[in-house]
């Protein structure tokens, strides 16, 4: 007996690019716990979302260029394909309102076509060494700067893997006592924050935090040659 084939989901009526920070113990959080928390407050919220077709029909949100766990961020991407319009502000405030602390929506705009990935081509951290004085980390800086490449290893699900980190650094400064500003190109493979670090401590031998460093992505979007512009800008938050 042939199964009968599925009904077909009305296309989505409004596309949301939203973007979101993610503070305090929620950069802890995986980015398949944060897809969770973000579609149960869907949920709470009364967001009217479209759904794909076919046999499992799930709503349509997309994720792009999500930062590692561990890391905090102040921008973070998904699209929403909704079935009836409304206000990008309403949504913001209504994703606010049912979402846990530390998941904070800070800017949703309206799209009709585009890939977001696209708009995603490099990252600005900032990265909080402790224990590394500023004095330091000028002669670790000059010293990768220096280098044409330098790869370091990490292990990845696939395996221990080699990377070029050099290559991918568009932007370090020493941006005061245990502070570093990193702008790096996204690609594959993708260069972490964690990965520069090491080569820091690897062409430096007096560059060694005291405690484990916290990284924060400050903006994610295009560099324009003086700073990463997001595709979507913070508005006011509700927390």
């Amino acid at each position: 007996m042939t199964r009968p084939q599925p009904a077909q989901q009305a296309p989505p009526q409004q596309r949301l690019r939203v973007r979101y920070a993610k503070r305090g113990r929620a950069r802890f959080a995986s980015h398949r716990d944060i897809g969770r928390a973000i579609e149960r407050a869907l949920r709470r919220a009364d967001i009217p979302m479209a759904y794909s077709s076919g046999f499992s029909p799930h709503p349509r949100v997309s994720y792009a260029g999500a930062s590692p766990t561990g890391a905090a961020s102040e921008s973070e991407y998904l699209e929403l394909g909704l079935a009836q319009p409304l206000d990008p502000d309403l949504v913001r405030e209504q994703l606010n309102r049912a979402l846990p602390d530390g998941i904070v929506v800070v800017g949703v705009l309206e799209v009709d076509k585009g890939a977001l990935a696209d708009l995603l081509t490099t990252s600005c951290w900032r990265l909080d060494v402790p224990g590394v004085t500023a004095a330091t980390a000028d002669l670790a800086v000059a010293a990768l700067l220096a280098r044409p490449e330098h790869q370091v290893e990490r292990m990845t699900k696939s395996g221990l893997r080699s990377f070029d980190v050099r290559a991918a650094i568009l932007r370090l400064r020493v941006d005061g006592e245990g502070l570093l500003e990193l702008v790096s190109a996204i690609g594959s493979p993708l260069v972490r924050p964690d990965d520069v670090v090491t080569a820091l401590t690897e062409v430096h031998q007096g560059f060694r935090p005291s405690q484990p460093p916290v990284f924060t992505r400050l903006a994610q979007g295009v560099f324009d040659g003086d700073r990463v512009v997001d595709p979507v800008p913070a508005q006011q938050s509700e927390r």
